[in-house]
């Protein structure tokens, strides 16, 4: 009996495929190599100043893309308009320093401050150690208005032991990494390129106070502040929790400061109505912001995100484009599509967010999101395979839809699908990084499309020069026929899991 009702499945997914509607190829080849090069000059260009969400240069992307989506002939859904607009909470690092010796350590340099706190001008104090931060560890010290210093162990998750100090009124929490001074250095230097140019929220902050925040410290910082050497910590923390710790304290000075402002933000869309099944929609969503600029260094300072997202973005032009053909040759879709540009995506899928919790088109009509995040590049593992793409949570939600995903590419791409990102215990996550995770935390089947991680992520270095257009423009012609599919298929694609 199953093995009949798999055959009868799969007939009817190839006669879906084959049948019923016109081809998607004279419109698949729309997209060419050539307009999404143009395309993305554009987007990844220095003029646009790496398109940080609410500055200069993300208002310019967000005006090329609806002037874009409107010559298409696409509409503006929200009342006419093509933005959806909202309000982010930026809150900025400001004057951040620990004094010990003589010596100012500095913010993203010797220091990493984590937090949102003022602590309204300098404080004085004593410094504690609280060896690896367990409990039995504060037994014998006295940590109240005092700033514990603990040092955290390989794999150690230190949150218990900030916890524990803040319990007992601690006045401020260091964290110590067990890491080298290169490798502080390079954290340090993420840390500075996240946090500097603001962390943006869609609820309204209220400023930490008192213990609020994490101090990290290098190697170097650590033995100023105590006194002695890293080593000797080690040794003074020992491994048996039981024990006494041994009593080491040193004085320090140190200063917080935090600003917050409003900024606004939005996301853009443009919608194209469907025909005898307009009522139910296929989202495309790709995130057009990216990190803006760097504040301090030399030569070329701008992240200009070329593969993450400008690569996604362009597709999702270039797809709007062959669909909006489609439609004025009077092969429109029978469902309804809507080309999401989100941005807030690099402050924590913040745009996304505000569509879920604010949907133009009822999310319970939804069918699918087909989600672009990076598609421009090779990583190291596939320097030398064919054309490939990682896919990931075609199967998380819909068994259909993994079917359909893999009929479709078969049929008219035949990439390479590495699915080793989509294990959602995988270190890193992904299932849960990028926009489409707003939509599956609303039980709305999804697929992100992603190239994989490469050496150039997050930096000045993320150039146009490096995209490969002909890999990038068969990731698009991918995602293209799977969206036509979906849109014109008879049956509609349904969650069958949790």
């Amino acid at each position: 009996m199953k093995i009949k009702h798999l055959f009868c499945g799969a007939l009817v997914l190839i006669q879906s495929l084959a049948f019923g509607q016109p081809s998607p190829e004279p419109y698949a080849n729309l997209i060419t190599p050539e307009n999404l090069r143009e395309n993305l000059e554009i987007i990844a260009s220095d003029a646009l100043e790496g398109r940080a969400t609410g500055s200069r240069g993300q208002k310019m992307a967000a005006a090329f893309l609806r002037h874009t989506f409107q010559e298409f002939g696409l509409e503006g859904p929200v009342a006419g308009d093509y933005y959806q607009y909202f309000t982010l909470y930026r809150s900025t690092p400001g004057e951040v320093f620990i004094e010990a010796g003589g010596t100012q350590l500095k913010n993203f340099k010797d220091i990493i401050y984590y937090g949102q706190s003022n602590t309204d001008g300098v404080i004085s104090t004593s410094a504690v150690f609280a060896g690896r931060g367990r409990p039995a560890d504060f037994e014998k010290i006295d940590v109240e208005g005092k700033a514990v210093v603990i040092l955290a162990a390989d794999g150690q998750d230190y949150r218990e032991g900030v916890s524990l100090a803040r319990s007992k009124k601690a006045a401020a929490v260091m964290v110590v990494p067990t890491t080298s001074p290169e490798e502080f250095g390079n954290y340090a230097e993420q840390f500075r390129a996240y946090l500097s140019n603001g962390q943006l929220s869609l609820e309204e902050p209220e400023p930490q106070s008192g213990n609020g925040g994490v101090f990290f410290l290098s190697p170097q910082a650590a033995e100023k502040i105590l006194g002695t050497t890293l080593s000797k910590l080690s040794e003074a923390a020992g491994s048996d929790a039981k024990r006494a710790l041994k009593r080491i304290e040193g004085k320090i000075s140190y200063k917080t400061t935090y600003t917050f402002e409003t900024v606004e933000a939005e996301n853009v869309l443009g919608y194209l109505e469907g025909t005898d099944k307009k009522d139910e929609v296929i989202v495309i969503t790709a995130h057009y912001d990216h990190i803006g600029k760097l504040t301090e260094g030399e030569g070329d300072l701008i992240n200009n995100g070329a593969d993450d997202d400008g690569s996604g973005t362009v597709a999702v032009i270039e797809m709007a484009r062959a669909f909006a053909q489609a439609k004025e040759d009077g092969n429109g879709p029978r469902r309804s599509i809507l080309f999401l540009a989100v941005s807030g995506e690099e402050n924590g899928l913040l745009g996304s967010e505000y569509y879920s919790e604010n949907p133009i088109f009822p999310l319970a009509q939804t069918m699918v999101n087909l989600n672009i995040d990076m598609i421009g590049r090779r990583d190291p593992e596939h320097s030398d395979s064919d054309p490939y793409v990682y896919v990931i949570g075609s199967d998380k939600l819909s068994s259909e839809l993994h079917e359909v995903s893999e009929a479709v590419n078969k049929k008219y791409t035949n990439l390479i699908f590495d699915y080793t990102y989509n294990d959602e215990n995988h270190p890193l996550r992904l299932y849960y990084r990028s926009d489409h995770w707003n939509f599956a935390r609303k039980n709305i089947p999804i697929i992100f499309y992603f190239d994989g991680l490469h050496e150039d992520y997050h930096k000045p270095s993320d150039e146009v020069d490096k995209i490969e257009f002909d890999l990038l423009t068969i990731r698009t012609k991918c995602v293209f026929y799977t969206a036509w599919e979906l849109a014109n298929r008879e049956r509609s694609i349904e969650p069958d899991k949790k």
